[in-house]
Protein backbone atom coordinates (compact mmCIF):
# COMPACT_ATOMS: atom_id res chain seq x y z
CA UNK A 1 0.00 0.00 0.00
CA UNK A 2 1.42 3.40 -0.98
CA UNK A 3 1.28 6.55 1.11
CA UNK A 4 0.83 9.94 -0.57
CA UNK A 5 3.08 12.43 0.62
CA UNK A 6 4.62 16.28 0.13
CA UNK A 7 8.29 15.38 -1.75
CA UNK A 8 9.36 19.07 -1.47
CA UNK A 9 12.34 19.00 1.01
CA UNK A 10 11.90 21.11 3.82
CA UNK A 11 12.25 19.96 7.05
CA UNK A 12 9.09 20.34 9.47
CA UNK A 13 9.59 24.06 11.60
CA UNK A 14 9.42 21.25 14.24
CA UNK A 15 12.55 19.61 14.21
CA UNK A 16 14.94 22.15 15.94
CA UNK A 17 18.66 22.62 14.33
CA UNK A 18 20.93 24.33 16.58
CA UNK A 19 22.48 25.34 13.30
CA UNK A 20 20.52 26.74 10.49
CA UNK A 21 23.88 26.13 7.98
CA UNK A 22 23.10 22.13 8.78
CA UNK A 23 19.59 22.40 8.54
CA UNK A 24 20.55 23.59 4.75
CA UNK A 25 22.75 21.23 4.41
CA UNK A 26 20.58 18.60 5.43
CA UNK A 27 18.13 19.52 3.00
CA UNK A 28 20.48 19.78 -0.08
CA UNK A 29 21.44 16.24 1.16
CA UNK A 30 18.37 14.60 1.60
CA UNK A 31 16.68 16.38 -1.97
CA UNK A 32 17.95 13.52 -4.62
CA UNK A 33 17.05 10.57 -2.04
CA UNK A 34 13.27 11.55 -2.23
CA UNK A 35 12.95 9.88 -5.24
CA UNK A 36 14.89 6.98 -4.99
CA UNK A 37 13.72 5.99 -1.84
CA UNK A 38 10.24 7.03 -1.79
CA UNK A 39 10.65 9.35 1.09
CA UNK A 40 8.39 11.71 2.75
CA UNK A 41 10.05 14.36 4.31
CA UNK A 42 7.33 16.35 5.54
CA UNK A 43 7.09 13.60 7.83
CA UNK A 44 10.73 14.08 9.38
CA UNK A 45 10.50 13.60 13.41
CA UNK A 46 12.81 12.71 16.07
CA UNK A 47 13.65 8.50 16.45
CA UNK A 48 15.88 8.34 19.35
CA UNK A 49 18.66 10.46 20.68
CA UNK A 50 21.98 8.75 22.57
CA UNK A 51 24.63 10.49 24.71
CA UNK A 52 26.33 11.31 22.18
CA UNK A 53 26.14 14.50 20.12
CA UNK A 54 24.08 12.12 17.46
CA UNK A 55 20.52 11.98 16.49
CA UNK A 56 18.24 9.91 15.24
CA UNK A 57 15.15 11.02 12.84
CA UNK A 58 12.70 8.87 11.21
CA UNK A 59 11.10 9.19 7.72
CA UNK A 60 7.69 7.78 5.96
CA UNK A 61 7.78 6.21 2.62
CA UNK A 62 5.48 6.32 0.12
CA UNK A 63 5.51 2.59 0.34
CA UNK A 64 3.94 2.69 3.82
CA UNK A 65 7.52 1.67 5.37
CA UNK A 66 10.16 3.93 7.08
CA UNK A 67 13.74 4.73 6.88
CA UNK A 68 16.29 6.27 9.40
CA UNK A 69 18.30 9.24 9.52
CA UNK A 70 21.39 9.59 11.64
CA UNK A 71 22.55 13.14 11.87
CA UNK A 72 26.10 12.99 13.40
CA UNK A 73 28.02 16.74 13.39
CA UNK A 74 31.46 15.62 12.32
CA UNK A 75 32.57 17.99 14.30
CA UNK A 76 31.86 16.00 17.15
CA UNK A 77 30.98 12.97 15.51
CA UNK A 78 32.49 10.13 13.07
CA UNK A 79 30.46 8.26 11.02
CA UNK A 80 33.47 5.69 9.68
CA UNK A 81 33.52 3.27 12.48
CA UNK A 82 29.27 3.22 12.43
CA UNK A 83 30.14 2.06 8.33
CA UNK A 84 33.32 -0.69 9.00
CA UNK A 85 31.73 -2.18 11.78
CA UNK A 86 28.16 -2.77 10.18
CA UNK A 87 29.69 -3.93 7.40
CA UNK A 88 31.83 -6.69 9.38
CA UNK A 89 28.24 -7.25 10.72
CA UNK A 90 26.73 -7.94 7.59
CA UNK A 91 29.15 -9.86 6.48
CA UNK A 92 28.60 -12.49 10.03
CA UNK A 93 25.01 -12.57 9.28
CA UNK A 94 24.11 -10.28 12.18
CA UNK A 95 20.93 -7.76 11.54
CA UNK A 96 22.19 -4.51 11.62
CA UNK A 97 20.84 -1.12 9.57
CA UNK A 98 21.54 -1.30 5.96
CA UNK A 99 22.78 1.52 5.10
CA UNK A 100 20.73 2.93 2.11
CA UNK A 101 22.92 6.05 1.39
CA UNK A 102 25.77 8.31 3.24
CA UNK A 103 27.36 11.58 3.26
CA UNK A 104 30.53 11.04 5.49
CA UNK A 105 32.20 14.15 5.34
CA UNK A 106 28.93 15.76 6.70
CA UNK A 107 27.55 13.35 9.03
CA UNK A 108 24.14 12.33 7.20
CA UNK A 109 23.46 8.41 7.27
CA UNK A 110 20.19 7.08 5.66
CA UNK A 111 19.70 3.73 7.04
CA UNK A 112 17.04 0.85 7.24
CA UNK A 113 14.58 1.06 10.03
CA UNK A 114 14.36 -2.06 12.25
CA UNK A 115 11.19 -1.11 13.99
CA UNK A 116 10.47 1.06 17.25
CA UNK A 117 10.76 -1.85 19.76
CA UNK A 118 14.01 -1.80 22.03
CA UNK A 119 14.80 -4.82 24.06
CA UNK A 120 14.27 -2.33 26.50
CA UNK A 121 10.84 -1.52 26.42
CA UNK A 122 9.82 -5.41 25.99
CA UNK A 123 11.65 -6.36 28.72
CA UNK A 124 10.01 -3.64 31.27
CA UNK A 125 6.41 -4.24 30.17
CA UNK A 126 4.13 -7.22 30.84
CA UNK A 127 6.24 -7.87 34.43
CA UNK A 128 9.05 -8.74 32.24
CA UNK A 129 7.38 -11.72 30.85
CA UNK A 130 9.12 -12.00 27.56
CA UNK A 131 12.77 -12.10 29.22
CA UNK A 132 12.99 -15.56 29.00
CA UNK A 133 13.18 -15.84 25.21
CA UNK A 134 14.79 -12.40 24.75
CA UNK A 135 17.90 -12.25 26.89
CA UNK A 136 18.28 -16.37 25.38
CA UNK A 137 18.37 -14.83 21.05
CA UNK A 138 20.31 -11.82 22.76
CA UNK A 139 23.20 -14.39 24.55
CA UNK A 140 22.47 -16.71 21.11
CA UNK A 141 23.51 -13.23 19.35
CA UNK A 142 26.37 -12.01 21.20
CA UNK A 143 28.08 -16.01 20.88
CA UNK A 144 27.52 -15.14 16.75
CA UNK A 145 29.44 -11.72 16.89
CA UNK A 146 32.17 -12.89 18.90
CA UNK A 147 32.62 -15.62 16.44
CA UNK A 148 32.05 -14.20 13.03
CA UNK A 149 33.12 -10.38 13.35
CA UNK A 150 36.47 -10.06 13.04
CA UNK A 151 38.35 -8.03 15.49
CA UNK A 152 41.78 -7.48 14.00
CA UNK A 153 40.40 -3.93 12.26
CA UNK A 154 38.97 -2.64 15.46
CA UNK A 155 40.94 -0.42 17.70
CA UNK A 156 42.16 -2.37 20.95
CA UNK A 157 40.63 -2.48 24.34
CA UNK A 158 43.91 -1.43 25.52
CA UNK A 159 45.39 -0.12 28.81
CA UNK A 160 45.34 3.21 28.15
CA UNK A 161 41.79 2.78 27.07
CA UNK A 162 40.92 1.13 30.27
CA UNK A 163 42.60 3.25 32.63
CA UNK A 164 40.86 6.54 30.51
CA UNK A 165 37.29 5.02 31.22
CA UNK A 166 38.08 4.65 34.96
CA UNK A 167 39.72 8.18 35.30
CA UNK A 168 35.96 9.17 34.09
CA UNK A 169 34.39 7.82 37.33
CA UNK A 170 37.16 10.04 39.69
CA UNK A 171 37.03 13.06 37.34
CA UNK A 172 33.30 12.98 37.11
CA UNK A 173 31.20 11.51 39.73
CA UNK A 174 33.70 12.15 42.79
CA UNK A 175 34.77 15.47 42.33
CA UNK A 176 32.29 17.20 40.11
CA UNK A 177 29.49 15.30 41.26
CA UNK A 178 29.99 14.76 45.12
CA UNK A 179 32.63 17.26 45.46
CA UNK A 180 35.07 15.19 46.86
CA UNK A 181 39.12 15.30 47.00
CA UNK A 182 40.46 12.00 47.86
CA UNK A 183 43.50 11.96 50.37
CA UNK A 184 46.99 10.81 48.66
CA UNK A 185 46.22 7.58 50.69
CA UNK A 186 42.65 6.98 49.43
CA UNK A 187 44.40 7.87 45.61
CA UNK A 188 46.62 5.58 46.25
CA UNK A 189 43.73 2.50 47.37
CA UNK A 190 42.21 3.77 44.27
CA UNK A 191 44.76 2.57 41.76
CA UNK A 192 45.50 -0.37 43.25
CA UNK A 193 42.09 -0.87 42.48
CA UNK A 194 42.44 0.32 38.86
CA UNK A 195 45.83 -1.32 38.92
CA UNK A 196 43.84 -5.08 39.44
CA UNK A 197 40.80 -4.30 37.12
CA UNK A 198 42.95 -2.96 34.46
CA UNK A 199 45.26 -6.62 34.73
CA UNK A 200 42.25 -8.55 34.84
CA UNK A 201 40.86 -7.57 31.64
CA UNK A 202 44.25 -7.89 30.32
CA UNK A 203 44.47 -11.30 30.82
CA UNK A 204 41.22 -12.20 29.15
CA UNK A 205 41.18 -13.32 25.66
CA UNK A 206 39.97 -11.01 22.65
CA UNK A 207 37.19 -11.03 20.56
CA UNK A 208 35.00 -8.02 18.83
CA UNK A 209 33.67 -6.01 21.65
CA UNK A 210 30.33 -3.98 21.09
CA UNK A 211 30.97 -1.73 24.57
CA UNK A 212 27.17 -1.75 25.04
CA UNK A 213 25.54 -4.89 24.34
CA UNK A 214 22.70 -3.73 26.64
CA UNK A 215 19.07 -3.78 25.90
CA UNK A 216 18.90 -0.60 25.12
CA UNK A 217 20.85 -1.00 21.79
CA UNK A 218 18.94 -4.30 20.71
CA UNK A 219 15.78 -4.10 19.44
CA UNK A 220 12.75 -6.64 18.74
CA UNK A 221 12.08 -7.79 14.89
CA UNK A 222 10.82 -10.71 13.10
CA UNK A 223 13.97 -11.46 11.90
CA UNK A 224 15.57 -11.52 15.53
CA UNK A 225 18.16 -9.17 17.39
CA UNK A 226 18.20 -6.01 15.84
CA UNK A 227 21.53 -4.63 16.89
CA UNK A 228 22.34 -0.56 17.31
CA UNK A 229 24.66 1.66 18.63
CA UNK A 230 27.95 -0.47 17.34
CA UNK A 231 30.45 2.46 15.92
CA UNK A 232 32.41 2.37 19.41
CA UNK A 233 33.64 -1.56 18.92
CA UNK A 234 36.78 -2.70 19.98
CA UNK A 235 39.00 -5.82 20.14
CA UNK A 236 39.04 -6.55 23.80
CA UNK A 237 38.44 -8.49 26.68
CA UNK A 238 35.65 -11.63 26.01
CA UNK A 239 33.56 -11.13 29.50
CA UNK A 240 32.78 -7.01 28.40
CA UNK A 241 29.89 -7.72 26.37
CA UNK A 242 28.44 -10.27 28.59
CA UNK A 243 28.88 -8.38 31.88
CA UNK A 244 26.95 -5.07 29.52
CA UNK A 245 23.93 -7.68 28.80
CA UNK A 246 23.84 -8.49 32.48
CA UNK A 247 24.11 -5.76 34.41
CA UNK A 248 22.88 -3.14 32.41
CA UNK A 249 22.66 0.76 32.90
CA UNK A 250 18.73 0.80 32.57
CA UNK A 251 17.95 -2.75 34.05
CA UNK A 252 18.38 -4.67 37.21
CA UNK A 253 17.97 -8.58 37.35
CA UNK A 254 18.16 -10.93 40.73
CA UNK A 255 21.81 -12.68 40.56
CA UNK A 256 19.75 -16.50 40.43
CA UNK A 257 18.82 -15.00 36.90
CA UNK A 258 22.19 -13.26 35.60
CA UNK A 259 24.19 -16.57 36.60
CA UNK A 260 21.84 -18.63 34.46
CA UNK A 261 21.92 -16.63 31.28
CA UNK A 262 25.82 -16.16 32.22
CA UNK A 263 26.01 -20.05 32.15
CA UNK A 264 24.19 -20.28 28.86
CA UNK A 265 26.38 -18.21 27.03
CA UNK A 266 29.44 -19.41 28.90
CA UNK A 267 28.17 -23.01 27.28
CA UNK A 268 27.19 -22.13 23.53
CA UNK A 269 30.47 -20.05 23.72
CA UNK A 270 32.65 -23.45 25.06
CA UNK A 271 30.62 -25.38 21.98
CA UNK A 272 31.39 -22.27 19.37
CA UNK A 273 34.92 -23.01 20.35
CA UNK A 274 35.32 -19.23 21.70
CA UNK A 275 38.32 -19.02 24.54
CA UNK A 276 36.07 -18.80 27.62
CA UNK A 277 37.67 -20.58 30.79
CA UNK A 278 37.06 -24.49 31.33
CA UNK A 279 35.86 -23.50 34.44
CA UNK A 280 32.44 -21.18 34.65
CA UNK A 281 33.53 -19.78 38.49
CA UNK A 282 36.38 -18.29 37.14
CA UNK A 283 34.74 -16.98 34.06
CA UNK A 284 31.85 -15.24 36.70
CA UNK A 285 34.78 -13.34 38.30
CA UNK A 286 35.81 -12.15 35.11
CA UNK A 287 32.22 -11.22 34.44
CA UNK A 288 32.10 -9.48 37.37
CA UNK A 289 35.38 -7.61 37.66
CA UNK A 290 34.87 -6.76 34.02
CA UNK A 291 31.42 -5.23 34.92
CA UNK A 292 33.22 -3.53 37.46
CA UNK A 293 35.31 -1.41 35.31
CA UNK A 294 32.31 -0.87 33.48
CA UNK A 295 29.84 0.62 36.00
CA UNK A 296 33.00 2.93 37.01
CA UNK A 297 33.45 4.82 33.61
CA UNK A 298 29.69 4.63 33.08
CA UNK A 299 29.23 6.26 36.44
CA UNK A 300 31.58 8.78 35.83
CA UNK A 301 30.04 9.07 32.19
CA UNK A 302 26.66 9.85 33.70
CA UNK A 303 27.93 12.93 35.63
CA UNK A 304 29.59 14.19 32.85
CA UNK A 305 26.36 14.17 30.92
CA UNK A 306 24.89 15.87 33.62
CA UNK A 307 27.47 18.37 34.42
CA UNK A 308 29.03 18.67 30.84
CA UNK A 309 26.28 18.13 27.96
CA UNK A 310 23.51 19.53 30.12
CA UNK A 311 22.03 15.95 30.32
CA UNK A 312 20.86 15.51 34.22
CA UNK A 313 18.57 12.63 33.41
CA UNK A 314 21.19 9.76 33.07
CA UNK A 315 22.43 10.76 36.69
CA UNK A 316 18.90 9.61 37.47
CA UNK A 317 20.61 5.53 37.57
CA UNK A 318 23.40 6.21 39.98
CA UNK A 319 22.17 4.46 42.66
CA UNK A 320 21.97 1.68 40.18
CA UNK A 321 25.51 1.46 39.97
CA UNK A 322 26.14 1.85 43.71
CA UNK A 323 24.43 -1.37 44.18
CA UNK A 324 26.52 -3.35 41.14
CA UNK A 325 30.05 -1.70 42.76
CA UNK A 326 28.99 -2.94 46.45
CA UNK A 327 27.97 -6.12 45.78
CA UNK A 328 31.06 -7.10 43.51
CA UNK A 329 33.49 -5.18 46.24
CA UNK A 330 31.88 -7.07 49.41
CA UNK A 331 32.74 -10.60 47.25
CA UNK A 332 35.94 -10.31 46.24
CA UNK A 333 38.73 -9.47 49.10
CA UNK A 334 41.02 -7.74 46.55
CA UNK A 335 38.03 -5.21 45.93
CA UNK A 336 37.36 -4.36 49.38
CA UNK A 337 39.43 -1.13 49.64
CA UNK A 338 37.02 0.40 47.22
CA UNK A 339 34.01 0.33 50.02
CA UNK A 340 35.61 3.23 51.96
CA UNK A 341 36.21 5.38 48.77
CA UNK A 342 32.58 4.86 48.13
CA UNK A 343 31.12 5.31 51.14
CA UNK A 344 32.94 9.18 51.07
CA UNK A 345 30.65 10.15 48.66
CA UNK A 346 27.36 8.21 49.80
CA UNK A 347 27.68 7.64 53.19
CA UNK A 348 27.50 3.75 55.12
CA UNK A 349 26.70 0.86 52.52
CA UNK A 350 26.32 -2.46 52.82
CA UNK A 351 25.83 -4.68 50.21
CA UNK A 352 21.78 -3.95 50.08
CA UNK A 353 22.10 -0.64 51.20
CA UNK A 354 21.98 1.01 48.54
CA UNK A 355 19.45 -0.55 46.16
CA UNK A 356 17.17 1.48 43.47
CA UNK A 357 13.76 1.37 45.43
Amino acid sequence: MTTPCSTAVTTPDTLAWPDPARRVAFEQWLAPLVSPHGLCPDTLAPASADASFRRYLRLATTAGGSVIVMDAPPAHEDVHPFLHVAGLMHAAGLQAPRILAADEAQGFLLLEDLGQQLYLDALQADGRAQAEPLMRQAVAALVQWQRGVNPISLPPYDEALLRRELALFSEWCVQREYGVSWTPVQQAHWQRLCDKLVASALAQPTVAVHRDWMPRNLMVTPQGVGILDFQDAVCGPISYDVASLLRDAFLSWEEEQEIDWAVRYWSSARKAELDVPDDFGEFWRQIEWMGLQRHLKVMGIFCRLKHRDGKPKYAEDLPRFFTYAVKVANRYIELKPLIPLLETLVGPLTATAYSLR
